[in-house]
C-alpha cells in the first residue's frame, strides 16, 4: 500500500498493519469479508486512505467515509453521513432510522454486490468533497 493511501496521525503502528492484523485475527469468514470489502472500498477512489481509530478500521477522503466493524454475526460498515446518501441498490440494512449513519450489516454467507458498494462508497466521497459535512 502507497504512503499515500494511509493515515497515520496517531501513535502506533500504521493504520494498513492494524487492520491487516484486524484481518488475520478474524480466522472464520469474517477476516475473508472485512479483507474484500477493503479491497472493494479502497478501489472506489485513489484518495481514499486507511486510518485505524477507535480501535476499527476507518477509511476516509476529506472526512470520514465508513467504519469496519467485526461482530459475531456481522461484518458492519457504517457510513458516517449514510442518511444524505443516494442509495438506489438498497444496500444498506441496518441503522435505517438513524438521522446521520447508516450501515450495512453483512453476516455469514452475504453476497457483496460490488457495484453498489462502490457507488455507494463514491456518492460518500462526492458528499465529503461538496463540504457538505455538518
Amino acid at each position: 500500500m502507497s504512503a499515500s493511501r494511509v493515515s497515520d496521525a496517531v501513535d502506533g503502528p500504521p493504520a494498513a498493519e492494524c487492520i491487516d492484523a484486524r484481518i488475520q485475527s478474524l480466522s472464520d469468514w469474517r477476516g475473508p469479508l472485512l479483507a474484500h470489502l477493503r479491497q472493494v472500498i479502497l478501489a472506489a477512489d485513489p484518495a481514499i486512505v486507511e486510518e485505524w481509530k477507535w480501535n476499527t478500521p476507518v477509511w476516509s477522503c476529506q472526512g470520514i467515509l465508513c467504519t469496519g466493524e467485526s461482530y459475531k454475526k456481522a461484518v458492519k460498515l457504517t457510513f458516517a453521513h449514510g442518511a444524505a446518501l443516494p442509495d438506489p441498490a438498497h444496500v444498506f440494512n441496518a441503522s435505517l432510522d438513524g438521522k446521520v449513519r447508516r450501515a450495512v450489516d453483512f453476516a455469514e454467507g452475504a453476497v457483496v454486490d460490488d457495484d453498489a458498494l462502490t457507488a455507494l462508497v463514491r456518492a460518500a466521497v462526492a458528499f465529503n468533497r461538496a463540504g457538505r459535512i455538518k
